[in-house]
């Protein structure tokens, strides 16, 4: 395991890239935390360990305001976060040892994989949205974030829950953000992962995703969580299997 920083327009993005014992050369799969998440996370951990027992290095990155990265949680936004994300595929894309390059994230990291995957097509072989918050700018819009209701019109300085306060900048960006464009934009495979009882995100938007999607298959996690605390190893079972079918 190497730990490092990428640089992000001046915003060091904590870092570590996990390979497989021996590997020369072949695929790496960036991996990304959801919102107040962080590399170290069961879920991202048991990922990162299917993939790379299929053969798959890992490079996992904390976005802005999260986990041992600069900024402050409160002030991150998910333009923030894209800009991080770019930082991240350019990096990747320096690395001599790299045969194809793949996007992973949870939650609102899987949001941000929807949205990156929308910007740099050309530069994934596929994209695995996992529970995927894709929800949050449609919500946004609405006046909801995560569960915390405010006027839509007249956005507050702060969003707060009883583990989370935002500022106002969050709200006003997500209205912005219309993840079909995105979806539309990226015409290669898409592995989803999904528990049909998340409490988080509704298991509809996954299924809606794969409607739209051009080449999208959806495994549902049944009975099980956000963060797949009920069958984490049947979720890391899905993307150690898909990665085995990429591969061999």
């Amino acid at each position: 395991m190497k730990e490092f920083y990428i640089d992000s327009d001046g915003v060091k993005l904590h870092a570590k890239l996990d390979c497989p014992e021996g590997m020369v050369k072949g695929p790496l799969c960036i991996l990304i935390h959801g919102f107040t998440g962080h590399m170290e996370e069961d879920h991202i951990i048991a990922a990162q360990k299917a993939m790379n027992k299929a053969g798959v290095a890992v490079l996992r990155a904390e976005m802005y305001g999260h986990g041992n990265s600069d900024g402050k949680f409160e002030k991150h936004t998910l333009y923030k976060w894209v800009t991080n994300a770019l930082a991240v595929v350019a990096y990747a894309k320096t690395l001599d040892f790299v045969t194809d390059l793949y996007l992973c994230g949870h939650s609102q990291g899987g949001l941000l994989t929807m949205l990156i995957g929308g910007m740099c097509a050309d530069d994934f072989n596929a994209i695995l949205p996992l529970s995927p918050a894709w929800m949050i700018p449609e919500y946004c819009r609405k006046g909801e974030v995560l569960g915390v209701s405010f006027d839509p019109n007249h956005i507050p300085e702060k969003v707060s829950s009883d583990d989370w306060s935002l500022d106002g900048d969050y709200i006003r960006v997500a209205q912005t953000i219309h993840v079909e464009d995105a979806i539309a934009r990226f015409k290669g495979p898409v592995f989803i992962v999904h528990g049909d009882a998340d409490e988080v995100v509704p298991y509809a938007y996954s299924q809606k995703a794969v409607e739209l999607y051009n080449d999208a298959q959806l495994v549902t996690i049944s009975g099980d969580d956000h963060c797949y605390t009920m069958h984490l190893e049947e979720m890391a079972d899905a993307i150690y299997d898909y990665f085995k079918s990429e591969i061999d």
